[in-house]
């Protein structure tokens, strides 16, 4: 049986054998044992792996001229085999409240979206904490009736290179410091765990200094097998659920996944996750008016979020109308402000964390896929 080291040395030399004569290997995104096994097979030392990456990840140099430890012949040889290369910002648009919609074009010509959230303290209106929303693919499988990436259906998963590019991109461009990032924008993370496990590891390496694990959190629609998966493994960034009603019946409309995960299991699997990692776990909770926000439904979120640590999320709905030319699934509506307000209330006299998310980049379409399908369409 071959193992972690032989594996990696023959993906890449794989990897490096399938290029076209013009076409150079893109290192972005590589982890370190991934460049020792390349730069290895290029007949370099393989110290000079952890030269490079520090190089990419720490200093943000994205061409080999720049890299000063190298010898100019190293260097001139590295880039006629290699590339170093990120995702490109194509358009942004800012909203009065300050949250920033990015437009992200991939080589290959497609595009995804990264939200950028500031939240100020709300006593002296300086920035406390600066969230980066990033996502994993470009369009999803998993239909949910109101999101518009689902309407724009699977086209490919990210690399780790083009998901973690969007916090480099995005992190050059502003002049504040990215506190957190969200796996929470186009597609499911989960679908693409590799990668998006990946990104997180080379983000939190202490080595480039980008981010804690505990500023991390991988956002689910409910795949058990692959959140039991981050529980075995052991991993340290914070779980979401997209749970957004109790009921399986009315989960099952809205989130079609949910014939394949029920509700019941899904929990269970949270539960889980709980008991190996003892993260409390946030359920993200969109509230539809007269579909889960009765007094009933917050009766089963607290008995649920009751059974082991956890928090509820409460999430204003975006409409997403034009994504559904020919109308919403199931003609989804807003709460009204009172009525979340009175959700959350009950919430907490039940027991029960609750955070209020405010509806940023509303005026921008800052919802997840709007952006990008707007884009698609345009074009």
């Amino acid at each position: 049986m071959q193992d972690r080291s032989q594996v990696i040395h023959l993906r890449a030399k794989a990897s490096m054998s399938e290029q076209s004569a013009d076409t150079r290997y893109n290192l972005f995104g590589s982890s370190a044992e991934e460049l020792e096994a390349l730069v290895a097979d290029f007949g370099l030392q393989r110290f000079r792996a952890e030269q490079i990456y520090r190089w990419m990840y720490a200093e943000h140099v994205y061409g080999f001229a720049g890299m000063t430890n190298l010898s100019k012949d190293q260097r001139e040889r590295l880039s006629e085999r290699f590339k170093i290369e990120l995702p490109a910002i194509a358009g942004s648009s800012t909203s009065s409240d300050g949250t920033v919609k990015y437009l992200i074009e991939l080589e290959d010509g497609l595009r995804v979206e990264s939200v950028l959230i500031p939240t100020e303290d709300e006593d002296s209106e300086k920035l406390r904490r600066l969230t980066l929303c990033i996502s994993t693919q470009v369009g999803c499988p998993l239909d949910c009736k109101f999101c518009a990436t689902g309407s724009m259906k699977l086209k490919r998963n990210l690399t780790a290179g083009e998901i973690m590019g969007q916090y480099f991109r995005i992190q050059e461009q502003t002049g504040e410091r990215i506190s957190n990032i969200v796996y929470m924008g186009m597609g499911e993370p989960m679908l693409n765990y590799d990668a998006v496990m990946q990104s997180v590891e080379i983000l939190t390496d202490e080595r480039i200094e980008a981010l804690g694990a505990n500023r991390i959190t991988i956002s689910t629609a409910g795949l058990i097998p692959e959140i039991r998966r981050l529980a075995d493994e052991g991993r340290k960034m914070k779980l979401a659920i997209s749970l957004h009603t109790p009921d399986n019946a009315a989960r099952t409309k809205l989130m079609p996944i949910t014939k394949k995960y029920p509700v019941d299991e899904l929990i269970a699997a949270a539960e889980y996750y709980y008991q190996r990692t003892r993260k409390r776990v946030t359920y993200e909770y969109i509230l539809f008016e007269g579909w889960n926000d009765s007094a009933e439904d917050v009766q089963r979120l607290a008995k649920i979020c009751r059974r082991f640590p956890s928090k509820v999320n409460l999430i204003p709905f975006h409409a997403v109308d034009y994504a559904f030319p020919e109308g919403m699934p199931l003609r989804l509506r807003a709460a009204a402000p009172e009525t979340i307000e009175s959700f959350a209330e009950s919430l907490r006299n039940a027991g029960v964390t609750v955070m209020l998310r405010s509806s940023s980049g509303k005026d921008i379409n800052a919802a997840c896929g709007q952006l990008a399908l707007q884009n698609e369409n345009s074009g």
